[in-house]
């Protein structure tokens, strides 16, 4: 989860595993001594709408101007579906990370499949009312 509860997708939907995706982030404000991580599945833009399936704390990071700290997270998940993530802070080596088995708090195939077609049809309305509001603002209209 990034600033104001947007989703960032490190591992994408149907993507083979054993699989592992790293990406940097930074901190939010000046001098935060620490980062919240929190794990989602789930497809949706904000992450009130995904399923959180747990988080840790990266702490111990040193005073800096907010967007000066990086701050690598790792998802890695085995070939038995256990995903491990992981938080290091590039300037003090700090690490700090999370394992999260299969059957803990994962959402079923049912459930999984009910998010995505709901995704789906919430994008299919999306795109009919900016096509119908593109439509409206044409000039011959």
């Amino acid at each position: 989860e990034t600033t104001g509860g947007v989703m960032t997708a490190l591992i994408k939907r149907n993507t083979t595993v054993p699989t592992k995706e790293t990406q940097t982030f930074t901190t939010f404000a000046d001098d935060q001594p620490s980062v919240f991580i929190q794990v989602y599945e789930g497809e949706r833009v904000m992450t009130r709408d995904n399923n959180l399936l747990g988080t840790f704390e990266l702490s111990g990071i040193p005073p800096a101007l907010r967007g000066d700290p990086q701050i690598e997270i790792t998802f890695s998940v085995d070939s038995t579906g256990i995903l491990s993530v992981s938080a290091t802070d590039e300037s003090t080596g700090k690490e700090n990370m999370i394992t999260i088995t299969n059957d803990k708090d994962r959402l079923s195939k049912e459930d999984s499949q009910c998010m995505v077609n709901g995704a789906d049809q919430y994008g299919e309305r999306i795109q009919a009312k900016n096509t119908l509001q593109r439509y409206r603002s044409r000039p011959d209209c």
